[in-house]
């Protein structure tokens, strides 16, 4: 009888931890901005960050320490950056209709492959903040195509392309820092 007892207990404390898990999972991905607290290694949030007028897509200064990936709001361009600030890749993205603020943030989810907000098959999803409810994170669209916007929809998909994404998917671990910059 002993032994039913403690499985039972076992049983019914997993599944209370696993709760209290997933629950504090949502609740660290649905954190409003404004509520964020950057760490010590964050970038400070700056309105525009200065660009290299001659060389365009060059990392923009002022876009944090330490291996991250930067992501311009205003470039729509992402900047993959290894230890050193040397730039491994980059590329321009298509943006959705829901931008975070600008700041320092941290992946916080993955999806090999997941259907989009807009309702397209994308894979390579990698996610790392929320706006309202609406998740926030890049991918690419299976079938290779551009996210057709509309304004009224929030979607939070920064789509890029197939091979982008693959680069993006293995660089942009779990914890990897996002800088968001204009």
């Amino acid at each position: 009888m002993a032994g039913i007892s403690a499985a039972i207990v076992t049983g019914l404390t997993a599944a209370a931890l696993a709760t209290v898990g997933f629950l504090g999972h949502q609740a660290a991905v649905n954190v409003p901005a404004e509520l964020r607290r950057p760490g010590a290694d964050a970038a400070p949030a700056v309105r525009k960050a200065p660009r290299d007028k001659d060389h365009p897509t060059a990392l923009p200064a002022r876009s944090g320490q330490g291996p991250r990936v930067v992501y311009s709001l205003d470039d729509d361009r992402v900047w993959l950056v290894e230890d050193g600030g040397k730039v491994k890749r980059t590329f321009g993205v298509s943006p959705s209709t829901v931008d975070p603020a600008p700041g320092t943030y941290r992946v916080t989810s993955r999806s090999a492959s997941v259907t989009g907000s807009d309702g397209v098959p994308v894979e390579h999803v990698v996610r790392f903040t929320s706006v309202d409810g609406t998740v926030i994170g890049f991918s690419a669209a299976v079938d290779g195509s551009a996210p057709q916007l509309d304004p009224g929809e929030r979607t939070g998909g920064i789509r890029q392309t197939r091979a982008d994404g693959a680069a993006m998917w293995r660089f942009a671990t779990i914890g990897r820092k996002i800088v968001v910059i204009r």
